[in-house]
């Protein structure tokens, strides 16, 4: 797949990144806020967003027009230490932003294959195209929840497919997770890449280079022409 040459910023520091990068963010939802009347945020959890979520709840920004979602999650429930519903409600919706809008992917279905369906359905409470897609990227090369290998990952990352959400697998605990495909995650205004260390900029920069999809999924993300996306990258 041909590299799009993302638009790459790197930053002297975490506290840099974060500070620029959510002010970044928060225009573009106010933009969408006064063009549309609601804008739509999607994110990823993990380590590497947290400071930027701080960073961002605290923007000035009618929280109350924003309707906030999830890229992927682990099919735990909301209250385990590792969801990324958790993470986000702790962390991102707190002060302002708690008046935003969340919509989570966790279900009560028996696993993420048969809870997918339902999963996709709390979507429609969020408009699209959605006006911000924040991600992450392991240092396998995965980015949401598409794992390198899994059983499901060459119909994820098929970019005619519906847009959607699909069961996947990690490599490591808990392995059950559920991610949105790269039609929905492409299906944005914007789209970012939040990498942190040395050692995953040397993942970005072998992602960057031509090779296959299945091997690195975030190739899928850095390599399209459909939809503008940023790397941004502090030590």
């Amino acid at each position: 797949m041909a590299n799009s040459n993302p638009e790459v910023r790197r930053y002297p520091s975490f506290d840099a990144l974060a500070a620029e990068v959510a002010a970044d963010i928060a225009a573009e939802l106010a933009r969408a806020i006064a063009l549309r009347g609601l804008a739509s945020l999607v994110v990823s959890g993990g380590h590497s967003p947290v400071k930027l979520f701080e960073k961002l709840r605290v923007q000035a920004l009618d929280w109350s027009r924003v309707c906030v979602a999830l890229a992927d999650e682990r099919w735990v429930e909301p209250t385990d230490a590792g969801s990324n519903e958790k993470l986000v409600r702790d962390v991102l919706l707190q002060d302002g932003a708690a008046a935003a809008q969340f919509s989570g992917l966790k279900n009560a279905a028996p696993s993420p294959d048969l809870g997918a369906v339902s999963a996709w359905e709390t979507f429609a409470r969020v408009p699209r195209p959605f006006d911000v897609t924040v991600l992450g990227m392991g240092d396998d090369g995965h980015t949401a929840s598409l794992f390198p290998h899994s059983p499901n990952l060459r119909s994820a990352l098929n970019p005619y497919a519906a847009a959607g959400c699909v069961g996947m697998w990690a490599p490591t605990a808990p392995q059950a997770r559920i991610s949105l495909n790269l039609s929905a995650l492409l299906d944005s205004r914007r789209l970012l890449v939040l990498i942190i260390g040395d050692a995953k900029w040397r993942t970005f920069t072998a992602a960057s280079a031509p090779g296959a999809v299945e091997e690195m999924p975030v190739r899928a993300v850095l390599g399209q022409q459909r939809t503008p996306v940023g790397v941004v990258w502090a030590p």
